[in-house]
C-alpha cells in the first residue's frame, strides 16, 4: 500500500469575506472529490479571505495508482478556473 499527502495553497483573488471564501472552497472540495480515492480537508489559513490551503490524502495499492490519481489531481488543478493554484507539495509516501 502507498499512501501521499499533498498540501495545496490557492487564491480566491475575487472573495471579499470569509462567507464568499468558504463557499468557494467548499466547491473546490466538492469538485476535487469526484476524482474519488481521497480524502479531503481545509488545513490552514482559516482566517484569510483570500487564501485557502488544502490537504488532500491518496491511498494507492501501488506506487502506479499513486502516481494515476496524483494526475488527476494535477489535471484538474490545470483546469481554467476562479481560484489560482499558488502552491503544491508532495509529501513522502510510505509502505
Amino acid at each position: 500500500m502507498r499512501t501521499v499527502a499533498v498540501r495545496i495553497t490557492l487564491r480566491i483573488p475575487w472573495a471579499q469575506s470569509l462567507k464568499e471564501k468558504r463557499s468557494a472552497v467548499s466547491r473546490f472540495i466538492r469538485d476535487l472529490d469526484e476524482l474519488g480515492s481521497l480524502s479531503i480537508a481545509e488545513v490552514d489559513d482559516h482566517d484569510r479571505w483570500q487564501t485557502a490551503t488544502v490537504g488532500v490524502a491518496v491511498v494507492a495499492p501501488d506506487e502506479e495508482g499513486l502516481g494515476l490519481v496524483l494526475d488527476r489531481v494535477r489535471g484538474f488543478l490545470g483546469r481554467p478556473g476562479d481560484i489560482e493554484v499558488v502552491s503544491f507539495e508532495v509529501g513522502n509516501s510510505d509502505e
